[in-house]
């Protein structure tokens, strides 16, 4: 006799609001089957948190010689190194996030058809969503620990409030990894994964990671301000260096803004793919 594991308690009250067969509570079930897919794989997670280190120690050996001093948050002069290390935080975790909910859930979705599998099953588009998301934001967590430890050690971090850098990175994982998901179940083929690319690289390059705003002119400035890595990158400066802001809120809010839409979206085109 085969026992089905009922949903916890927190789950009821989706239960009851949510249209039947769109959520059964048990999302976790992905999380699990993802931790026991990468425990043999621990190395993968190593090269996500090698990258950012790799840039830091450059930066910290090469060009931070160079550009001694920017403006930090509050317009006052910080070390170059100490300005770059919450951004690069920041992309970290994006970049986690995004890899997994775009190249491996592409793979799952178009020829493991691993949802299809997984919808014939007591399981919903939104634990799907929720399950895939929710083991994104622990990989970009990951990132976050292991990088929030190097920058510690090289002495990068001037408050306490960096502590909060870590779930800062976990609702990063969440915007990017809902976008994201959302995104490639639009995608036919991997050749469409350039267009990831081309929106990433520029977002890498211009959301005031290597220099602050002020350097791009007022028009620019508002272009640059509607990335939503800017958004995860002055969150994350704000709590590196302690200087604490109420255009933090606003940074915050765009992020759980940018997480509900994408979750909301992915939820629907993944019912849309598979159950119609």
């Amino acid at each position: 006799m085969v026992s089905v594991q009922a949903p916890p308690a927190r789950a009821g009250l989706l239960l009851r609001i949510l249209p039947p067969g769109l959520y059964a509570g048990r999302a976790r079930m992905l999380v699990e089957r993802s931790v026991r897919v990468y425990r043999n794989s621990w190395l993968i997670f190593l090269s996500g948190a090698a990258e950012p280190f790799l840039y830091l120690l450059a930066f910290q050996l090469g060009f931070g010689k160079l550009v001694t001093e920017v403006a930090g948050p509050d317009g006052r002069p910080m070390g170059y190194v100490a300005f770059v290390a919450p951004a690069l935080l920041a992309t970290s975790a994006m970049n986690g996030a995004v890899f997994e909910s775009t190249y491996n859930l592409f793979f799952k979705l178009r020829y493991a058809k691993l949802y299809d599998a997984m919808l014939a099953t007591p399981i919903g588009p939104l634990d799907v969503a929720l399950g895939e998301i929710g083991w994104a934001m622990t990989r970009g967590g990951v990132y976050a620990v292991a990088f929030l430890a190097i920058a510690a050690a090289m002495g990068l971090l001037a408050s306490w409030w960096a502590l909060l850098m870590v779930p800062a990175a976990l609702l990063v994982g969440l915007a990017f990894s809902a976008i994201g998901m959302a995104l490639v179940t639009f995608l036919k083929s991997t050749a469409q994964f350039d267009y990831i690319a081309l929106a990433l690289m520029p977002m890498f390059l211009f959301a005031t990671t290597f220099f602050p705003l002020s350097v791009y002119p007022e028009p620019l400035q508002w272009v640059v301000r509607c990335l939503p890595l800017y958004h995860a990158i002055e969150l994350m400066r704000g709590l590196a260096t302690g200087l604490l802001s109420g255009s933090m809120l606003v940074n915050l809010a765009y992020l759980l803004a940018l997480g509900a839409l994408g979750l909301w979206a992915s939820t629907r085109r993944i019912a849309k793919l598979l159950l119609t």
